[in-house]
């Protein structure tokens, strides 16, 4: 009887915290259906009266609200920042779980040292080192500045995969005469999959949700990305909730994709390892 009560307790308060999480979303989700009268009246009301897709049609309307350009800008810099981390991570992990050198403790100790700082203390370091590169107002900025941000914990996670790999393994994949490259490719990464699915999607959307660097690195209005956008649209006469909330669902809805699929192909990866 007590465990009977203590499960209907746990799945009521754990139902209460979905509510109250997924309630804003919700919000988000039927303001965007919502005529613009409608979305700022003063009886606020949860379902729309008047359903209108309109706001949807006028965020892909480039006169309003130039999505396709931020989205493919955004697209962009997480792709090529999260596919580089994966690849520097997965060598760099590599070495530190498997390779005794001088100062591998010390490297393994600061890792998080760039996260005592809040980001904005690193806004004139960075500042300064993206101006001497020459790549101030480009994309490339913004795929340094996230790379530098989402490296160290890449290179963090996938040494933790790697240590789970037995050896033995290794050993034996060095008397058929592999060399270390060889063994990263054709052992240590298909065993390590699920884990660097998992890094290349936090990577993703760590640069797809940035907007602190994008706002301070990109001053070109056509090479903004999507968190930069939604800003600047709030300071044009476009602007009202309706389309606000259309253009960030649909911002969100790529990491939402992308992280359901990495969950599906974790989970029969995982399946397929035990089976076989």
């Amino acid at each position: 009887m007590k465990n009977k009560r203590r499960s209907i307790i746990f799945y009521v308060v754990m139902m209460s915290f979905l509510i109250i999480n997924l309630f804003p979303f919700l919000i988000m989700l039927t303001t965007s259906f919502k005529d613009p009268k409608e979305a700022i009246s003063l009886n606020p009301t949860i379902w729309p009266h008047h359903w209108t897709f309109q706001h949807y049609i006028d965020i892909f309307n480039p006169q309003i609200f130039p999505f396709v350009g931020y989205f493919k800008n955004s697209l962009f810099v997480s792709a090529i920042t999260s596919i580089v981390a994966v690849v520097l991570g997965i060598f760099g992990a590599y070495a530190l779980s498997r390779l005794n050198f001088k100062g591998k403790q010390t490297i393994n100790a600061s890792f998080y040292t760039v996260y005592m700082f809040s980001g904005i203390l690193l806004i004139v370091p960075l500042f300064k080192i993206i101006v001497a590169l020459g790549v101030y107002d480009t994309l490339w900025a913004l795929i340094i500045t996230m790379t530098v941000q989402t490296l160290p914990t890449a290179i963090f996670m996938l040494r933790s995969y790697f240590d789970t790999i037995p050896k033995d393994i290794e050993e034996a994949a060095t008397m058929d005469g592999l060399n270390r490259f060889q063994i990263i490719i054709r052992i240590i990464i298909p065993l390590a999959l699920s884990g660097i699915v998992s890094v290349l999607v936090y990577c993703f959307m760590v640069a797809w949700n940035d907007y602190l660097f994008a706002s301070i690195f990109i001053s070109t209005p056509g090479l903004f990305t999507l968190p930069v956008g939604l800003n600047n649209l709030f300071s044009t006469p476009d602007y009202v909730w309706g389309r606000m909330m259309a253009a960030s669902l649909i911002t969100a809805l790529p990491v939402v994709i992308l992280y359901a699929l990495s969950e599906r192909f974790i989970k029969n990866t995982t399946e397929g390892g035990v089976k076989g």
